[in-house]
């Protein structure tokens, strides 16, 4: 047999806890042969606060987590009998059913993705109204006209002397209103 992914649900916000409880057990019952990896799949993303960018991390599915292991009795248990863990997702309630190492690629990739290129932590949509928090239109209203993700520029309709005009704005200064 060979390891294979699963996943399972874990009570949200304990994600962190969990993965450390579970990587701990793993050692204290020698149980490294078994048990692989523990995934909390997480993005990195960037947010304004008090004016300046920080980045901070997003969980992409908040409450789930993947774990790498062969599925025996004692690797099923140790996970399965961790605390704030609900349970596996997928197969019976005594053999969870592995995902396909597709998903899994697409979920790593997406990881990695977020570790190379963060994102914004708030997605704009065409028509929506914000307010510009920096740069030369301060304070300014206006509406959504495109959204270029790759590049974190918003075009924006902002109202300048009873004229509409067109300007183009990064991410970082403007918010939802």
């Amino acid at each position: 047999m060979s390891k294979r992914w699963y996943v399972f649900h874990a009570r949200s916000g304990f994600e962190s806890k969990v993965k450390i409880a579970i990587e701990e057990s793993i050692i204290r019952e020698g149980l490294e042969d078994l048990v692989g990896e523990v995934l909390v799949p997480t993005e990195q993303v960037v947010e304004l606060k008090d004016g300046q960018k920080k980045m901070a991390e997003r969980k992409f599915f908040p409450g789930y987590m993947l774990v790498n292991m062969e599925l025996t009795e004692p690797s099923w248990l140790l996970v399965k009998n961790t605390n704030n863990v609900i349970g596996f997702i997928g197969g019976s309630s005594g053999k969870p059913s592995p995902i396909t190492q597709r998903e899994v690629d697409k979920i790593l990739m997406r990881v990695q993705e977020g570790a190379d290129k963060p994102k914004p932590k708030v997605a704009y949509q065409p028509g929506e109204e914000i307010l510009v928090v920096d740069g030369p239109f301060n304070e300014f209203n206006g509406l959504v006209e495109a959204v270029d993700y790759e590049k974190n520029l918003l075009k924006v309709e902002v109202l300048i002397f009873g004229r509409s005009t067109s300007v183009e704005l990064e991410f970082s200064q403007v918010e939802k209103t």
